[in-house]
């Protein structure tokens, strides 16, 4: 065969074969891309599922959630519910904010001991076992040197603005009323209680407390309508089973 027409049959047949290779690498090329496209994708989701949600803000100007940490303290530290550790919940609201401001976590025998010694100032100034809100402000004041502030009839948005500050809340409250939620109470819950409110969050209507009553207390849940319900300082009549006629307060104590 002569060398020319040889030329001739080979050069088609040579086109064809990169035309193959070419549509060959076009294709993997394709892949290639769009399995670069695939991968980037998923490391978008990755990181959007991976990185913290912008806390949304209210209308307001208040987040839809916060929440304060300290340590729990517990009325009853040794877990002994005889005198007077069954009417201390005063004295560890108070101490929880003391300790808060003090950025300590104290062992139970120091709670214990924190306890004793400010019902010794409490027995000094003459004050009964159960101490309503004015007075736990003059303890506040005159022994742990704090600044108190007491507001009747709180609303929902002043107790969450306290929080959102980094400034808990000494709630004084009917414990009937919080045994409908904590169940971890004996003998119904008590007439006369106090816990400090850390925390709130709006998606699941509730707050954020250390219930100093129970040693399950520590950031307990309570809901909105049931903990603004309970809210009452101690009756004037001076009986606990008055509680409901108790007006509606609570203490903020600032350094």
């Amino acid at each position: 065969m002569k060398p020319l027409r040889i030329l001739y049959i080979l050069l088609p047949l040579s086109l064809l074969a990169s035309l193959w290779v070419l549509s060959k690498n076009i294709n993997l090329s394709a892949k290639i891309n769009n399995k670069t496209q695939q991968l980037s994708q998923t490391i978008d989701r990755v990181v959007e599922t991976a990185t913290p949600k912008p806390t949304i803000i209210e209308k307001n100007g208040l987040p839809n959630a916060h929440l304060i940490k300290t340590a729990f303290i517990q009325q009853a530290p040794e877990k002994n519910w005889d005198l007077p550790w069954q009417d201390t919940c005063e004295e560890a609201s108070l101490l929880t904010l003391d300790f808060y401001y003090k950025n300590q976590s104290p062992s139970l025998t120091d709670q214990k001991q924190a306890i004793l010694n400010m019902l010794d100032f409490e027995t000094s100034q003459n004050y009964p076992i159960d101490i309503n809100i004015s007075q736990m402000a003059i303890v506040a004041s005159n022994y742990l040197h704090l600044t108190p502030k007491i507001i009747d009839n709180p609303t929902l948005d002043q107790i969450k603005q306290s929080i959102a500050a980094n400034i808990p809340v000494i709630v004084p409250a009917n414990g009937k009323i919080l045994f409908a939620q904590n169940s971890h109470f004996k003998s119904g819950g008590p007439w006369y209680h106090n816990i400090v409110i850390l925390g709130y969050d709006d998606l699941r209507q509730e707050f954020i407390v250390h219930d100093v009553g129970t040693q399950f207390g520590a950031y307990f849940h309570y809901s909105y309508g049931l903990l603004m319900n309970a809210i009452h300082d101690f009756p004037a009549s001076l009986t606990k089973e008055d509680i409901n006629s108790g007006t509606p307060r609570i203490l903020i104590l600032l350094k």
